[in-house]
């Protein structure tokens, strides 16, 4: 009975959301029941726990929603889509590079140690990099503020690059 309650339930909201997002939903509602139940609420019958079990779905429906919205109208927009199956499982080929978390944060902080390093580096080699990664400055524009040439541009930030990797490799 309950199966076919969660099926019904499912397929009456199905142009609210995914079908992820509402598996999703109703996982959430009926944890929330449970949890509740743990504290000692007074659930009568199955009629009365189905009920309930509606009213959370929906609530949590709700709340996807309203944090869906706000997002981007963009996000919103594609999201909608998404909903209503208007790219016929086209989604599933759509990048999201925010999946490996883990990747990025490796990343971060491998970033981190590497500014905490520059300090380590001549003033000069400091600059050039800086103007590199930060500033995005090109070589013409850096050399014709400094009175640098080309050649010497080069070199400083060659030696700033090795020794980064130096200072990098020593602290692992």
């Amino acid at each position: 009975m309950i199966e076919a309650h969660r099926t019904r339930l499912l397929r009456v909201h199905a142009y609210r959301l995914r079908r992820e997002d509402l598996e999703d939903c109703y996982g959430q509602a009926a944890l929330e029941l449970v949890a509740r139940a743990r504290e000692g609420a007074p659930y009568v019958s199955v009629p009365h726990i189905t009920r309930v079990l509606e009213q959370r779905f929906v609530s949590r429906i709700h709340d996807r929603r309203r944090a869906l919205e706000g997002r981007s109208a963009a996000q919103a927009t594609f999201e909608h889509a998404l909903a209503g199956d208007l790219f016929g499982g086209a989604e599933e080929q759509v990048v999201d590079r925010q999946a490996d978390l883990h990747r990025q944060v490796e990343m971060r902080m491998e970033l981190q140690r590497i500014a905490g390093l520059m300090h380590r580096l001549t003033p000069d080699q400091r600059e050039v990099m800086a103007s590199q990664i930060y500033q995005e400055v090109d070589c013409a524009e850096f050399c014709a503020r400094r009175g640098w040439t080309h050649e010497k541009y080069r070199k400083v930030a060659q030696r700033a690059r090795c020794r980064l990797r130096e200072l990098v490799s020593s602290h692992e």
